[in-house]
């Protein structure tokens, strides 16, 4: 599992992501995998990815090979875009896409975090989107990491000593959660 936190503060946003992976209940640290990123850059906007360790690959795939950058700025646009990118899951990367048969939509396999000029965004699963006022955490650590940017957010911290914070609380308490930490800073868009 994963944990990926975003946050928004003082005319910025930021998100990070741990580097631990599992096959099972084998951990593999960043020491040993060299792909071990989580976080995606897709045009200006990063994309943190909570799900199997196939969903960064077939996102950043998926991604580069658009005509036309995809609009993450606003939660519209980015349902509509992940209503593109869940045909193709199911088309051209073979996705099961059916947890549970009394769900009432398909699920893309993959909760995914978004932070760019525009704010700060979370996609579920089943397509719902969220734009967050100050902070979202995702992954098996998303309560640890919740936990400390609350008890940060008030405090003279950047928003990215504050998502960085979540992930390492995470880190501390969660054991699918591993250090170091990946992150990235974005100035937020005049109002």
């Amino acid at each position: 599992m994963s944990t990926i936190t975003v946050v928004r503060k003082n005319g910025y946003v930021a998100i990070a992501a741990d580097t631990q992976t599992m096959q099972g209940w084998q951990k593999e640290s960043a020491k040993y995998v060299v792909n071990h990123q989580k976080i995606v850059n897709v045009g200006e906007s990063y994309l943190g990815i909570v799900g199997a360790t196939s969903g960064k690959v077939v996102l950043r795939h998926y991604f580069s090979a658009l005509e036309k950058s995809p609009d993450f700025s606003n939660v519209d646009a980015i349902f509509a875009e992940w209503l593109q990118l869940h045909e193709a899951l199911k088309e051209t990367y073979s996705i099961r896409p059916n947890e549970d048969d009394d769900d009432s939509f398909e699920s893309s396999r993959m909760d995914v975090l978004i932070a760019n000029s525009h704010g700060i965004f979370c996609v579920g699963a089943r397509r719902s989107v969220q734009e967050f006022s100050r902070f979202c955490a995702e992954g098996s650590g998303e309560a640890y990491a919740s936990g400390a940017m609350y008890a940060l957010y008030d405090d003279r911290k950047s928003a990215e000593e504050i998502a960085r914070a979540g992930i390492e609380a995470a880190a501390e308490f969660d054991t699918a959660t591993g250090l170091p930490i990946i992150s990235h800073s974005v100035k937020l868009l005049e109002n």
